[in-house]
């Protein structure tokens, strides 16, 4: 195997025999194969509109979204996918393509052990060229975060045919053996501006499901019921699982990125949906133990669980574990049937408590806009001097301290603006208020960093500003895996320079490709907080 699309890429390069994230190599290879069986339903597709279009425009976006860091580690899984591409390309491929596809489009199923040993074509390392290569990966990084989105929205009925059109041509492209730098680098910036659709139309998709997020304090203790612990990001999911386990004596906690569904007002009427249990994604070994009940995941950051609770993990949509219960897909207009997790909770003890209080969350575009004036008055007073963005992933590395360490020494002049899992570093600090605005303004999950991008359009329109940068905002910002590629993409696009990103730049940028980013964009990486805070002209 041979993989490096998440930050903790084995010694900042690349996992060869496990991956870091628990990956082994079976299905690093079949993810691999996967990917290069989705470019061929892409190329079939683009030269047959029309023929299956919905069909294939659904696999492509499940089986890119299923290869994303942390979310299928089920072989058997993958192996069915990759049948299911083979499948579609035939059912297109009758009506007769005349020109010549390329070799990921002819390659053909078989066994599990024939499919691995196809990976030599399929993997990353059969682009020779380390800058061809490296832009390749970051086109790919940028469509697998962007399917992400775009399968939240198509769950709840929204769709966007430019971004699946787009897609498929980025795909395509990079299947070319003759593709240039200077072709790849305009089709990475335009994965950012569809990056952006897929984020405004999720954002669609969800305020119009489940209306627009609300400041709410959340409670992160425990009450006596037995419980269901829903990790991830659909809030379809949430929705079904909330309607299904009312009146059964059951309670639902959030975990991790669903923790912003406690923030929708549609959810907010069910009296047994309790509050959010635990931390980001990586302390699920332990937070996972002492829930004791049975726990959903909805979409990627699963972590191999332990065996001591591995019977209580169900898997639905992208996600899957060998071992693990998977809940299947929705058929014919009906929901998903999570009775199994409802009966499974009742004969499970209350979650354990691991701490008490309560945390504030709520403030997307909408709700922060409803406190312009308020914002707008603290910066020309100088209450407010600068807005930290600070979104992004966490994980499980040491140097992430850097990110609590970064949000304590912030002058009390200063308000982070934060989406993802990164909150976790200090969203339950003391950080305080400026005139009644918290210091920390938590915006949702990690694709609600478009909230982020229109909260600062809406201030450089206010403050009559002509370029983005003007604005007294710098970007701090932590990544871990294919969504905050898309994210750096979609900001990117809309001229934000000067972004600085850690804990480590990507292994899968070249020495070349990060120069281009860096004259261009001014892209950096981190040093030490006391320097930060000077070369970002906060301190």
């Amino acid at each position: 195997m041979f993989c490096y699309q998440c930050q903790e890429a084995s010694k900042g390069i690349g996992c060869t025999i496990k991956g870091v994230c628990g990956k082994p190599a079976d299905v690093a290879n079949l993810q691999d194969t996967l990917l290069y069986v989705v470019k061929g339903v892409a190329w079939h597709s683009a030269q047959n509109p029309g023929t299956l279009t919905s069909v294939a425009d659904k696999y492509i976006i499940d089986s890119l979204f299923m290869t994303i860091t942390n979310a299928n580690f089920d072989k058997n899984k993958i192996a069915a996918k990759i049948r299911e591409g083979f499948y579609i390309q035939d059912e297109i491929a009758q009506e007769k393509t005349t020109t010549q596809a390329p070799d990921c489009a002819t390659w053909r199923a078989g066994t599990i052990d024939e499919m691995e040993a196809k990976v030599a074509d399929a993997g990353v390392l059969a682009t020779p060229d380390e800058d061809v290569r490296s832009l390749k990966e970051l086109l790919i990084y940028g469509l697998k975060g962007m399917a992400a989105y775009a399968e939240h929205a198509w769950n709840l009925g929204y769709q966007n045919d430019d971004i699946i059109t787009f897609a498929k041509k980025a795909l395509v492209a990079t299947t070319r053996t003759d593709i240039s730098v200077s072709e790849l680098l305009p089709l990475v910036l335009e994965c950012g501006k569809y990056g952006v659709d897929a984020m405004a139309l999720l954002d669609k998709a969800n305020t119009e499901s489940y209306g627009h997020p609300e400041i709410t304090s959340v409670n992160i203790g425990v009450v006596k019921n037995p419980g269901i612990l829903i990790s991830g990001h659909d809030l379809k999911d949430m929705e079904e699982l909330l309607k299904q386990t009312d009146g059964s004596g059951v309670d639902v906690y959030t975990h991790s990125e669903m923790l912003p569904a406690n923030y929708y007002p549609a959810f907010k009427k069910y009296k047994h949906f309790v509050g959010n249990y635990g931390n980001a994604w990586w302390k699920q070994t332990t937070e996972f133990e002492s829930f004791n009940g049975p726990v959903l995941l909805t979409t990627n950051c699963l972590v191999p669980p332990k065996e001591s609770y591995k019977n209580r993990v169900y898997t639905t949509g992208a996600a899957g574990f060998d071992g693990c219960t998977h809940i299947g897909d929705r058929h014919d207009g009906q929901p998903k049937d999570f009775s199994v997790l409802i009966e499974h909770a009742k004969k499970c003890a209350p979650p354990t408590e691991i701490e008490t209080g309560q945390i504030v969350g709520g403030f997307a575009h909408n709700q922060v806009m409803a406190l312009a004036d308020k914002v707008v008055e603290a910066v020309k007073s100088g209450a407010i001097k600068k807005f930290v963005v600070m979104a992004g992933c966490d994980g499980r590395m040491n140097s992430r301290n850097y990110y609590t360490d970064f949000a304590t020494a912030l002058p009390q002049d200063s308000v982070i603006l934060t989406a993802g899992c990164a909150k976790y570093r200090y969203n339950k600090l003391e950080l305080g208020d400026i005139g009644g605005i918290p210091r920390v303004l938590d915006a949702g999950q990690c694709n609600d960093s478009y909230s982020l991008a229109v909260i600062a359009l809406k201030l450089k329109e206010v403050f009559g500003l002509d370029d983005i940068n003007d604005l007294p905002i710098v970007y701090n910002i932590a990544w871990y895996e294919q969504k905050a590629v898309i994210v750096l993409l979609a900001l990117l696009h809309l001229g934000v320079k000067n972004i600085h990103l850690g804990p480590t730049l990507p292994a899968f940028l070249s020495p070349n490709v990060v120069n281009v980013l860096v004259e261009n964009f001014g892209i950096g990486g981190i040093t030490s907080v006391e320097e930060d805070l000077v070369s970002m002209k906060i301190a």
